[in-house]
């Protein structure tokens, strides 16, 4: 392993973050479709960072 290598658990994680930080604008915006939609990919993105 490199110093430089990178972390696939660390992109995921920011990927997941992003997504519920997404989902939680729009369901304040009113935009409930959209909400449940981006749960959706976090949550598939978290079946890949759980997965061992």
């Amino acid at each position: 392993m490199t110093l430089f290598s990178k972390n696939p658990e660390k992109k995921l994680r920011k990927e997941y973050e992003t997504l519920m930080k997404q989902a939680m604008e729009a369901q304040r915006g009113g935009d409930i479709v959209k909400s449940a939609q981006l749960h959706e990919k976090a949550e598939a993105v978290l079946k890949k960072i759980e997965k061992p």
